[in-house]
C-alpha cells in the first residue's frame, strides 16, 4: 500500500515550541508510525512544487493524508481539483485535525465545516461510539488526552455515513471527532485531535486509529464504471419483430 503524508510544515519552521514537539514536522511524526513492510509512506509539503502533488504522486497514491491550519488559502484550486478526481477514483483520504478548514475537505463536504475552538490546555476525552468498526480495532471505550485544543458543535459537515468517535472536553462542550463518507469510489475519515503544540501523534492510541484508518480506506478494487453514451443491452430492433 502506498501512503502520502501532506502537510502544511509552517508552524515547525516558525513556531520554536511546535519544532520541539514535532522536530521532523507533524508528516514527519506520523509517517514513521505508518512506515512498514506493507506499507510505503511518503510526504509531500505545501511549499514544493506542485505542493508536492504532482499527477505522478497521486496516481502513485492509495491513501492521502492531510494536515493543514494557517495556509489554507495558499493551496492552488487546481491542485484541489486533480485531489478530488482521486478521490472520486478510489483514493482514500484522512483528514486531521484543523484539516476540517481545508479547500478539499470543504469540497468534498458542500459545507463550510465551521466549529467552535479554543486552545486552553483542556483533557479531551474520546468516546468510542461504533465499538464494530475497523477504525477502532484495539481501542477501549475511549481515548484520554491530557491537553488538546478544544473543537465544538455545531460542527457544520454532513450528517456522517459512519460515526465513530464523540469527543468531551473538560469546559463541557462535545464534538464529532471521528466520522466516515464515501465520496464515489472514495472513502474518506475526520480524525479531530491533533493541535501542533501537543504531542498527540506520539500518543500510541492516536497512531493506533490512524494505522486503523489508513487500512480502512485504502482502494476496493471492485467491477470497472463506465460513465457517458451507451448502447442498449437489448436489440431494440429484435423486440419491435418480436410484437
Amino acid at each position: 500500500m502506498r501512503v502520502l503524508v501532506w502537510n502544511e510544515y509552517r508552524h515547525e519552521k516558525t513556531k520554536p515550541e511546535v519544532a520541539k514537539v514535532y522536530p521532523d514536522g507533524i508528516h514527519g511524526a506520523i509517517a514513521g508510525f505508518l512506515q512498514s513492510k506493507q506499507v510505503e509512506v511518503r510526504t509531500a509539503t505545501l511549499d514544493e512544487e506542485e505542493h508536492g502533488l504532482t499527477e505522478e504522486v497521486l496516481e502513485r497514491t492509495d491513501v492521502l493524508l492531510w494536515w493543514g491550519h494557517v495556509a489554507h488559502d495558499e493551496v492552488q484550486d487546481e491542485i484541489i481539483a486533480r485531489v478530488h478526481k482521486r478521490v472520486l477514483e478510489g483514493m482514500g483520504l484522512i483528514v486531521l485535525h484543523s484539516g476540517h478548514f481545508s479547500k478539499i475537505f470543504k469540497r468534498l463536504m458542500g459545507t463550510t465545516c465551521d466549529l467552535k475552538w479554543r486552545v486552553a490546555d483542556e483533557r479531551e476525552r474520546l468516546w468510542v461510539v461504533d465499538p464494530s468498526h475497523p477504525i477502532v480495532d484495539g481501542i477501549g471505550e475511549y481515548i484520554e488526552l491530557e491537553k488538546e485544543e478544544m473543537y465544538g458543535e455545531h460542527f457544520d459537515i454532513p450528517a456522517p455515513d459512519q460515526l465513530i468517535f464523540i469527543s468531551w472536553f473538560e469546559g463541557g462542550e462535545i464534538f464529532r471527532s471521528g466520522c466516515t463518507y464515501q465520496r464515489g469510489k472514495g472513502r474518506i475519515f475526520y480524525f479531530r485531535p491533533g493541535h501542533e503544540t501537543y504531542p498527540t501523534y506520539h500518543n500510541p492510541e492516536i497512531q493506533r486509529v490512524i494505522k486503523n484508518a489508513v487500512d480502512w480506506v485504502k482502494p476496493e478494487f471492485g467491477i470497472a464504471t463506465n460513465y457517458g453514451k451507451a448502447e442498449p443491452l437489448e436489440s431494440i430492433s429484435s423486440k419491435k419483430e418480436m410484437k
